[in-house]
Formats: C-alpha cells, structure tokens, sequence
C-alpha cells in the first residue's frame, strides 16, 4: 500500500505514514464477503493478494458482476462511502483475499488536515471514473473477444481463478459464449 500511495506523488511521507499506520490486516476466504447489499460502507480495502468481485442481484434475483479488483489497488462500495447510505452491491472473495483495511474516518481526517490529502482523493474520484467510462465504451463499442483478450491481457495470472459464470457476466455474454472464445484463442 505504502508504494501504490507513494506512486501517486501526492501525499507526504508523514502523510503517507500515518495512513498505513492506521491499516489494519483482514482475510477474506474464497466465497467472503466483504460488504453485503443494504450495508453501510465505512471503509476502503486495499487488496494485497486475491480478487474481489462487485455484483448486484436484479429483481429477477440474476446476479450481474460489474467489477473485478486486483492486486494492489483500493476497492470499497463508493457510493454507499461517499452518501453514508445503503450500498446495493455486494462485494466477495473470489479467491483468499489478503487486505489492508483503512477506516473512513483515516479518510476524512487526512482530507481535513491536508491539500494534498484532498488531491489524492480527487485523483481516485479521477480515476475511477474514467474506469467506469472506459467499461461503458468497451461494451458498447468492443466484441465480445476484445473485451476478453484484454482482460486476459492485463490479468492473465487472475484469470483463470474466476469461475466462468461471473468472468461471462463481467464480460456482458453467456458462459457458453465464454466458453467457445476461450477455445478459439487457444
């Protein structure tokens, strides 16, 4: 955590001190929960090892994964962090998850006392938005096997600990879709 915030050539090293400082470790096993839909979000992970997958349930009780995270980047329920509400998403280990976790409050605190507390958040808000932008012009103006083949190439170790039927609804098709572009890769 201390080199992805040091990457960002924000923060201070005192600033960047006192978050780690107040980061606590937690494991998640395969199948875990991190945060579950109707929850109040009050904290930021950041994930050391494993995968975690963000999904909502449609009224129709359909699962839908719209996000994977992996090593070393923060993950939280954003909306549920910033409003103080329910979260609708669920967020679960997709393998054993080795996270630091970091209160809301350590959040607050460093965006009160610090300028560059405040440019670091602005910087996340920055960048995970173009994160969403990016994925909506993917699914709009991608195939199905360019969203794959780039997924595969910036995670290609991960990949293959994601069972097919939520790699298939992160990618938008069906796991049999999935299945016959895997094999025309190969």
């Amino acid at each position: 955590m201390q080199a992805y915030l040091q990457s960002f050539n924000i923060l201070s090293a005192d600033e960047i001190e006192i978050f780690v400082k107040n980061a606590r470790p937690r494991l998640l096993k395969k199948g875990e929960f991190f945060i579950t839909e109707n929850q109040i979000c009050k904290e930021v992970a950041f994930i050391k090892s494993g995968i975690l997958r963000s999904y909502y349930t449609s009224a129709s009780a359909e699962e839908y994964t719209y996000c994977l995270t992996f090593p070393n980047q923060f993950m939280t329920a954003y909306s549920s962090l910033i409003t103080g509400g329910p979260t609708v998403e669920n967020i679960q280990a997709m393998s054993d998850v080795d996270l630091l976790i970091v209160g809301k409050e350590v959040i607050d605190d460093l965006a009160a006392s610090s300028i560059n507390g405040l440019r670091l958040l602005k910087t996340i808000a920055e960048q995970q938005y173009l994160h969403l932008e990016k994925r909506v012009f993917m699914y709009q103006k991608d195939a199905a096997k360019e969203r794959y083949l780039e997924l595969f190439k910036s995670h290609p170790d991960y990949i293959k600990q994601i069972p097919v039927k939520y790699l298939a609804s992160f990618l938008a098709i069906t796991p049999r879709h999935l299945s016959r572009l895997r094999r025309d890769i190969i």
